[in-house]
């Protein structure tokens, strides 16, 4: 079975750590920064990083209308942290110029769990990724106020101050966590999203 080929949106962010994250869980992975490069992979990543200097950037290389338009023609699309609030359709506390992909029917809050100095780790239960809870790494992490009726929440908190807040969705082929799998060197999370874009 062929491997899916998965960019990694390299323009910001810990793009070196979701392309081993992805190549351990099995992928041809790449980074994109073109859209010719765009146009050369089955998936998607949006790594965490800065969802404000990302916008930009996503306009400055022409990559915004190619973008949309593989996720409007079902591109599967993994957004984590920073990737989450450029996958949701409301941003809470984002700077008004700021302009994502819409992907998800969801309201997410920018920097929700606090500054970078309230980094925390907590464990969160995933749906459909087997193995017990998984060991969440939250850095200036935004979280999910709503979901939309075709938006499927997979992963909440399962303890702390944070319980219960949404950190994890899934609608159709797009995939987004409010936290960062590509930090804890566990590949269940990129697996998960490999085999998305395997069925895709």
């Amino acid at each position: 079975m062929t491997a899916p080929v998965i960019g990694v949106l390299a323009l910001q962010g810990d793009v070196r750590e979701h392309v081993a994250a992805l190549a351990a869980a099995g992928a041809d992975t790449r980074p994109v920064r073109r859209p010719a490069e765009l146009d050369a992979v089955d998936g998607l990543v949006i790594p965490g990083g800065e969802s404000t200097t990302i916008s930009k950037l996503v306009d400055i290389f022409e990559l915004r209308e190619p973008i949309d338009k593989r996720i409007a023609d079902g591109m599967p699309v993994y957004g984590s942290c920073a990737g989450m609030i450029m996958l949701a359709t409301e941003v809470l506390d984002g700077r008004p110029d700021q302009r994502g992909f819409a992907g998800i029917d969801m309201t997410v809050r920018r920097n929700a769990f606090g500054r970078q100095v309230d980094s925390f780790e907590a464990p969160v239960e995933i749906t459909g990724v087997a193995g017990g809870g998984f060991h969440a790494v939250f850095i200036r992490a935004p979280w999910v106020e709503r979901v939309g009726a075709g938006v499927e929440v997979i992963g909440t908190v399962t303890g702390g101050p944070a319980a219960e807040r949404i950190v994890a969705v899934r609608q159709g082929n797009l995939l987004a966590t409010s936290f960062h799998p590509e930090l804890t060197g566990d590949p269940r999370v990129h697996a998960y999203f490999v085999e998305l874009a395997r069925a895709a």
